[in-house]
């Protein structure tokens, strides 16, 4: 199993959520529920965006992109974001007017097994997509499993808002309807936030910059550091580190250390280049 098909499965999985979902909000005219299908569209729309991304992402560099595609994800990751935010400030809208005039819920034994099954169905795909992400390093995917599991909780919380409604407390779907919009809207800015830094080119972490300084002071030949940068360019970094060796090194040498450093830190599953400026000391 790869990105690819883990991104193939999610889509199917929130087409599907999104139908059932849709017809079940309708026969139930709860906007809980409604509210909870159009987190699914979503879903289908940021399954399509990292569908593409990953296909981007996954291509060699050629003359116009010439260290590769890696920014494609973090860059659709950021464009769901802000349909998130649009769509969120739309349900809110929505759920204010079923909570100034609360509406009569239908077909209440169907929106609780509709509602069961979406939390069941997700947290299955949050562990696979967390899996997934992972073990490829996929920017997209990590985006995916938090989107997952934020549709887990308003999922329950849909359905406690239709339990109550159900007795007699109708308020309580718009409320619900409420909560839901606000989790999208919290997935929103988590995908914006995470991946601005990658689009900004944010600098590595300390714990990376320490274990990158290690690997190389660890290579044959380098006595010495005295400078090392970072940042992004997509979800990888690009890494100028300046090494020390010994002056008296024959060009020859000091080249092969430097490109042994290179290799070496290319290695870090977080890093994609690595450039290496060799000083003679």
């Amino acid at each position: 199993m790869n990105a690819k098909k883990a991104s193939n499965i999610g889509l199917v999985v929130n087409i599907f959520l999104f139908l059932i979902k849709a017809i079940t909000g309708i026969l139930s005219n709860s906007i809980a529920v409604i509210s909870e299908a159009v987190n699914s569209l979503t879903d289908i729309f940021s399954s399509i965006a990292i569908k593409y991304s990953i296909h981007v992402s996954s291509q060699k560099p050629d003359k116009e992109h010439q260290f590769g595609h890696n920014a494609a994800q973090p860059l659709a990751a950021f464009i769901v974001a802000v349909f998130a935010f649009v769509v969120g400030f739309k349900i809110i809208e929505e759920s204010i007017g079923r909570i100034i005039e609360p509406s009569q819920i239908k077909a209440q034994n169907l929106v609780y097994v509709i509602l069961s099954i979406t939390i069941f169905v997700k947290i299955i795909l949050n562990r696979f997509q967390t899996h997934i992400s992972i073990k490829y390093s996929s920017t997209a995917l990590k985006a995916a499993s938090v989107d997952s599991m934020n549709d887990v909780l308003s999922s329950s919380i849909a359905l406690v808002g239709v339990i109550f409604a159900t007795f007699g407390l109708e308020i309580l779907d718009g409320i619900a309807g409420l909560l839901v919009a606000l989790f999208i809207l919290k997935t929103g800015y988590e995908l914006a936030k995470e991946n601005i830094d990658y689009l900004m080119g944010k600098a590595a972490d300390e714990k990376l910059i320490l274990e990158i300084a290690e690997s190389a002071m660890r290579i044959n030949g380098v006595i010495g550091l005295n400078d090392l940068r970072s940042h992004y360019v997509g979800d990888k970094f690009h890494i100028e580190i300046h090494i020390e060796v010994d002056k008296h090194c024959t060009t020859e040498i000091s080249h092969d250390i430097g490109k042994e450093v290179q290799f070496e830190l290319e290695k870090i599953a977080q890093i994609q280049k690595v450039f290496v400026h060799i000083d003679p000391v």
